[in-house]
């Protein structure tokens, strides 16, 4: 297990931000905030892509009672498709940041790009998850939640296999789109197929 860093700066209060779903061709792109106190360690906590999905879910309550304070934030398959999937990724951390009970001063963002949150400084971190406790915790707490939804959309729409895939361009999420067609939460500025095909 890498050894992750708690903070960047000590004498801030930061918030660790990142998001889940940016690739997915339905749903949303989820995004969550994270401010963890300076001393918090937890020998599981990583990037949640590095994580097992048991190893997520025993890590979110966790993160959730420890935390000093955190959020989630939603952008739809609506607007990710008005205005593109970086600026609503953007905007879902923006959502999360701005439900936080605690207000930061400095945001600590997964990536190498994000649009200013008004009145609060950032840093970008590429593989910020691998290397930030506070990032890693928003991971998991990204990807956790936006699970809860496809899986609940799995029951209203279940020839996708969003159980297993989440929504992600897998083989039997195409296959489904394929014999079935899209439903309401596609994404239609996404290439839903590999071959060209009228979807809508």
């Amino acid at each position: 297990m890498p050894h992750l860093l708690p903070y960047l700066n000590k004498q801030l209060i930061e918030a660790g931000c990142d998001e889940a779903g940016r690739g997915c061709l339905a749903g949303p792109v989820v995004a969550a905030a994270v401010i963890l106190p300076k001393n918090f360690k937890h020998e599981l906590l990583n990037d949640s892509k590095q994580l097992t999905e048991k190893q997520r879910q025993k890590l979110r309550p966790i993160i959730e009672q420890e935390a000093i304070a955190w959020a989630v934030g939603f952008v739809d398959h609506e607007e990710i498709d008005k205005i593109n999937i970086l600026k609503a990724s953007h905007i879902a951390m923006h959502r999360s940041v701005e439900q936080l009970t605690t207000k930061p001063n400095h945001l600590l963002i997964d990536g190498n790009r994000f649009t200013p949150y008004k009145g609060i400084d950032h840093t970008c971190i590429i593989k910020g998850d691998g290397k930030f406790l506070s990032i890693a915790a928003a991971s998991v707490l990204a990807k956790t939640h936006r699970d809860d939804y496809m899986e609940a959309m799995h029951e209203q729409y279940p020839h996708y296999a969003w159980d297993r895939n989440k929504g992600y361009p897998t083989k039997a999420h195409r296959a489904g789109i394929k014999e079935h067609g899209i439903t309401p939460i596609h994404r239609k500025t996404f290439r839903l197929l590999d071959e060209q095909m009228t979807l809508f």
